[in-house]
């Protein structure tokens, strides 16, 4: 009840008396459902949750203590009207960033007599503070990618497909207890590392491929995100050069990574190495991003990213360099945001392999 009690020290800030909550993530945040279907409402008094016949028993077993559950007819919105009518809310707000306009349009239809207001991320915002169990989940999640990493190293040769790659990661994780993906995983060999979100295809591995390899997966509603670049031989000078620019700029970063620190100079601790070797041109995303129950959450590191870093947030770091027609590489890890600086989260060698 803790996080919930967090929300309704907020409902008059942000000009509400309750809040509708039905993005998924942020539903499960406040009352641990994770079904698909589902109306939370939140006022400054008594809590209601509201789910079909489907999920009726799932939310009894899961749904945490304080929150009254009832199940809606064939017209949520109906039953929904009803609550926030007997729980005496004159001004409802929903989830900006969620909420579709035809999502709205059927909430001001069904909601005549009640004032609607579009509000800020709020439980958003409460997401970017991980506590400690939440930090326990993604240190298994990255626990577990790591131990399908070094699986996978014994999987790379060439002639296999990226896509092999890529199917075995999946189910290596699975079988080690993840629930699924945190994303569609990014396996990039040869001239196609240089795409920094290269999906895996049919594209055959070759010997001297750079094979940038970026992954995570699910435990406990929690994600992981991991990169790594290893070369398929051996590695040429230039491959090199380019891989420990990278290296170089990524430990820079974790060395002043902290509590305190906006996005933007963090990101600037890397972005200045990469950019003083050469490679002004060839690297064109954020240092990194928060994570959670959502692979990119706030807060950002990236040039625009004027926000501080607060103690509890959970980010990667994951700068690299892209070349058209030659490949690339980005090295990622997730670290935790500290009193002292930070504490990173992934066990992996950053060391370059090179696979024979």
């Amino acid at each position: 009840m803790e996080r919930i009690k967090k929300l309704k020290g907020k409902l008059k800030e942000i000009g509400v008396d309750g809040l509708l909550i039905t993005q998924p993530q942020n539903r499960y945040y406040l009352s641990s459902f994770t079904g698909s279907s589902g109306y939370l409402l939140i006022t400054e008094g008594e809590d209601v949750f509201l789910t079909d016949f489907r999920y009726t028993e799932q939310a009894n077993k899961e749904i945490i203590s304080g929150i009254t559950i009832l199940q809606h007819g064939l017209n949520p919105l109906e039953d929904v009207l009803k609550e926030i009518k007997r729980l005496g809310v004159k001004v409802l707000g929903f989830e900006r960033e969620y909420v579709t306009y035809s999502g709205y349009l059927g909430y001001k239809k069904a909601f005549e007599g009640i004032e609607l207001k579009a509000v800020e991320p709020v439980v958003e915002e409460l997401r970017m503070v991980k506590d400690q169990e939440e930090i326990a989940n993604m240190e298994k999640a990255i626990e577990i990618a790591g131990d399908a990493f070094a699986h996978i190293l014994g999987f790379l040769k060439p002639g296999i497909t990226e896509k092999d790659v890529a199917l075995e990661l999946e189910f290596f994780m699975k079988r080690k207890g993840a629930s699924g993906l945190a994303f569609t995983t990014i396996v990039a060999s040869g001239y196609r590392s240089s795409l920094p979100h290269g999906v895996a295809l049919d594209k055959v591995l070759e010997k001297g491929d750079f094979v940038k390899i970026d992954f995570g997966c699910i435990f406990n509603n929690y994600c992981s995100d991991l990169t790594r670049t290893v070369v398929l031989g051996k590695a040429t000078d230039e491959q090199k050069k380019i891989y420990y620019t990278v290296l170089e700029a990524q430990e820079a970063a974790l060395a002043g990574i902290k509590s305190g620190i906006s996005g933007k100079d963090a990101d600037w601790l890397a972005r200045e190495i990469i950019y003083n070797k050469g490679y002004t041109e060839n690297f064109g995303h954020g240092l990194g991003h928060g994570i959670g129950m959502v692979v990119h959450e706030n807060p950002r590191l990236s040039p625009k990213a004027e926000d501080s870093l607060q103690v509890g947030n959970v980010v990667t770091v994951e700068p690299g360099i892209y070349i058209p027609n030659f490949g690339g590489v980005r090295i990622e890890d997730m670290v935790v945001i500290t009193e002292n600086g930070n504490r990173n989260l992934t066990k992996v060698t950053k060391e370059l392999i090179e696979i024979n």
